[in-house]
């Protein structure tokens, strides 16, 4: 398992049977009185001048504890993110251990301990000859009270989906085609109550899927679109999840240059993020039904591959001209919206690193976030419960011309005018979520458009319980999402 597994336990910390012990901590006031059980803590900490601030941690002597431990800063004012970062930080860092016990002398639920610190120890399984210091296989939790079931349930399964999100996502492109992904979507729902399709190019080419077929016709590993739905008795609620699933992406023949092509095997984290979602939401016997929708495409140069000029035909029958094969993922996203919006779901949520202009625009910690704002609301009070960052997007009426084609119903770029990119995407694929019957002043399925760009690989330093590389973003907010709608 790449991630530890974290127990309940009401034993003290220090009568554990663990390797080492973290110590959760307030920002602390020079001549504090030390903790119930840790006299000594003090001194020790202003030994080495540590003050509990938000994010910092230290390896400290505690007199006559006979264990390793280490304390981790939770700020002045902890809250149940901040405890939550400070044990992924702390699980991060305090290496060589197999078992950690963890206690936090701020008052704070068992969840967000155990969350942090599932979601901190993560590791994957790399390629090097010599292996770095082992993160923890086990973690014991420590709090006054024992949690709710369905938090023990919740942990596990929302760590395993960020895991499995990391996992995909960080495998090489070479081992991991659409064929592979398709399988490994198929592996991992194999043992719970998950309905699974997966079309092949034949299946693609008679469905009508030309978005998907278009981008992935360059390549000689075939494009595949996984249909997976998790549906349990008495659901009332059901909720598509549709993602982006580009194995690698060299931008067909609009070449990237050498540099922006490294890391492009990171381009299928959105497919992998819903997979994951769906997979947590069947783990956890939600009460709403979820289908998940995994467009899957390489994009490659070759003589078969889509030109510069080309139409394609996508599934609902709009034909759009590809200016730029390097804006791919909204090529395939189109089928995915149009296949999922044919159920008529109560919801359609797309994820997708679909832009650099939301980097430009937002960063690297805030997905941008868009669609109809009913549902975008729910969508971003779903992530500030979980204290994921998000933020709302326009899509401004004075763009929608910009997506005319003098030859084909759209154009999937604007050459040369690179002002609003991110929203010209969403306005993009707004074009392809159905209405909610056949009449034609419908309004449209709800919607909300993920571009996880800017936040699905973190290239700077560590913060938190997120490494540098795959952060498996959006997961616990979608997860929530889930929860909250499947409570109505």
């Amino acid at each position: 398992m790449p991630f530890p597994s974290v127990a309940y336990t009401d034993a003290p910390v220090l009568e554990s049977d663990a390797d080492a012990i973290l110590l959760i901590v307030p920002t602390t006031a020079e001549g504090a009185s030390d903790p119930d059980g840790w006299d000594g803590l003090g001194a020790a900490l202003s030994a080495v001048g540590f003050t509990g601030a938000v994010g910092s941690y230290q390896r400290v002597h505690v007199p006559g504890v006979d264990k390793p431990v280490a304390v981790v800063g939770a700020g002045s004012d902890a809250t149940d993110a901040s405890v939550r970062d400070a044990a992924g930080v702390g699980l991060r860092q305090l290496t060589g251990f197999a078992h950690v016990a963890i206690q936090s002398l701020v008052a704070a639920p068992w969840r967000p301990i155990a969350e942090g610190a599932a979601l901190g120890g993560y590791r994957f399984a790399d390629y090097k000859k010599k292996a770095a210091k082992a993160r923890a296989e086990r973690v014991s939790v420590s709090t006054s009270e024992a949690p709710a079931e369905t938090d023990v349930t919740a942990v596990a399964a929302i760590s395993g989906a960020v895991a499995l999100v990391k996992d995909l996502v960080t495998t090489p492109a070479e081992w991991l085609g659409p064929a592979d992904f398709a399988d490994a979507a198929v592996a991992a729902v194999k043992d719970l109550p998950v309905e699974v399709e997966v079309l092949d190019e034949a299946a693609l080419r008679q469905g009508g899927y030309g978005g998907i077929l278009g981008v992935g016709q360059g390549s000689d590993r075939p494009p595949r679109m996984v249909r997976l739905e998790y549906s349990p008795a008495g659901a009332e609620r059901h909720v598509a999840l549709v993602g982006k699933g580009i194995t690698f992406d060299t931008g067909g023949l609009s070449l990237k240059p050498p540099a922006s092509m490294v890391g492009m095997k990171y381009d299928m984290c959105g497919a992998a993020t819903v997979l994951a979602v769906l997979k947590a939401a069947a783990e956890m016997a939600l009460p709403v039904k979820v289908s998940a929708w995994l467009c899957i495409a390489d994009n490659m140069p070759s003589g078969r591959a889509t030109r510069p000029g080309d139409v394609l035909r996508t599934l609902d029958g709009t034909t759009v001209e590809v200016l730029n094969t390097d804006a791919e993922g909204r090529l395939v996203l189109a089928d995915g919206l149009a296949a999922a919006s044919r159920e008529n779901p109560d919801l359609i949520v797309d994820v997708a690193t679909l832009t650099g202009a939301i980097t430009v625009a937002l960063g690297n910690r805030h997905t941008g976030v868009m669609g109809d704002d009913a549902a975008v609301a729910s969508y971003l009070e779903a992530a500030g419960r979980v204290a994921e960052l998000a933020w709302q997007l326009p899509l401004p009426d004075h763009m929608v011309d910009d997506l005319d084609s003098p030859i084909a119903d759209l154009q999937n770029a604007k050459i040369g005018d690179p002002a609003g990119g991110s929203l010209f995407a969403g306005l993009f694929l707004r074009h392809f979520v159905g209405r909610v019957s056949d009449e034609a002043d419908a309004p449209r399925i709800p919607w909300v458009h993920l571009d996880i760009a800017g936040v699905g690989m973190n290239k700077s330093a560590p913060f938190g319980y997120t490494d540098k590389g795959v952060t498996g973003a959006t997961v616990r907010s979608l997860v929530e999402l889930l929860v909250s709608d499947g409570a109505r």
